[in-house]
């Protein structure tokens, strides 16, 4: 629509490169969650950042921000240094990183652009941007909203892993199911029974309809339940990752004609959805969270998932595209700051 193609050439008049004299620095506590989503932003925003990754001593550990009353002496010397020459873009995630980013941001007078990713749960006016998913409800002139969480999972980086382990794969039978297991939350349980019962769907899915599985299980999956996976797909036309070699996780969305994701992790889910091709949700027991429900509440009405019900569906959507619409955004607040 008309909307769609201003915003197009809205981002076509952007630069295309940022003007980051000091660089730019990705700071978390060295989380791979976090770390990625920070990763991924940078690169959507084409940077190479300097990644700090931080410690935090006791007693600060476990105070929340608005308690950080010296926020670099909670710096543990076992982690990364933050000191001069600032960096002009700061995006930053994980809770012992807030107190830190706003320091930063006054340390720096202001100069320093900050991004903090997820709800600081601070006052929103600390930071120059903060992301939040549309299911946190998080509302402000600089908040930026997400249809899911933040990921590297571009193009490019699916071809080029489809390319390494496609010889790998091929011997696995279409249409090529790839599934994505997590793992215990405070949200979900995926235990023994639970994965009995996916490994059974998926065992009758395979005899059925011939479909080859690509199974790659999560560190928060457990050695019994990956176990349980195994044995139960056993003889079948199916690889199941075993945590060693090259990670095949992006292959074996590249190479999938459909996925299937267990419903326990927002990225995991947002990261399926950016591929275009059928998502089924598997749902797994627990107390669930208003959050998470929001979140795949949406996704299924706007139609770019559907439950897992032992079978396969086909259907079509546009691609989920947080990246690109949020390092666009991005890089406008710059601009405009700029042009101040």
């Amino acid at each position: 629509g008309r909307a769609e193609r201003s915003a197009r050439t809205e981002a076509a008049a952007l630069p295309s490169t940022l003007d980051l004299p000091h660089g730019c620095w990705v700071l978390t506590d060295g989380k791979v969650g976090m770390e990625n989503q920070c990763l991924g932003l940078a690169e959507a925003l084409g940077v190479a950042p300097v990644v700090k990754r931080v410690r935090v001593r006791f007693p600060w550990r476990y105070l929340t921000p608005h308690l950080w009353l010296a926020p670099f002496a909670a710096l543990d010397p076992a982690g990364d240094r933050l000191a001069p020459p600032w960096p002009d873009l700061l995006i930053a995630s994980g809770r012992v990183t807030v107190a830190l980013s706003r320091a930063i941001r006054r340390a720096s007078n202001g100069r320093c652009f900050t991004v903090q990713i997820q709800n600081p749960t601070v006052g929103l006016d600390d930071f120059d941007v903060v992301v939040a998913p549309a299911h946190d409800r998080l509302r402000g002139a600089n908040v930026l909203e997400t249809r899911g969480g933040l990921h590297r999972a571009t193009a490019e980086r699916l071809a080029e892993a489809r390319a390494a382990f496609a010889p790998r794969l091929a011997h696995l039978p279409h249409p090529r199911i790839a599934v994505l297991v997590g793992g215990n939350n405070k949200a979900y349980r995926f235990d023994a029974e639970a994965a009995d019962r996916l490994g059974r769907q998926l065992a009758a899915l395979a005899r059925e309809t011939g479909a080859g599985l690509m199974v790659t299980p999560s560190r928060r999956t457990g050695t019994d339940s990956a176990r349980i996976l195994r044995d139960r797909l056993a003889g079948l036309p199916a690889e199941i990752w075993d945590g060693s070699g090259d990670n095949p996780y992006y292959a074996y969305r590249a190479l999938a004609d459909a996925i299937v994701a267990t419903c326990d992790s927002v990225n995991m889910i947002s990261e399926a959805c950016s591929t275009g091709k059928p998502v089924h949700v598997v749902a797994l027991e627990g107390p669930g969270s208003a959050k998470f429900s929001r979140f795949h509440q949406a996704l299924e009405a706007d139609g770019l998932t559907r439950p897992f019900h032992g079978r396969i569906e086909r259907w079509t959507y546009r691609p989920l595209d947080d990246m690109t619409v949020l390092a666009d955004a991005i890089r406008r607040r710059l601009a405009d700051r700029r042009d101040i």
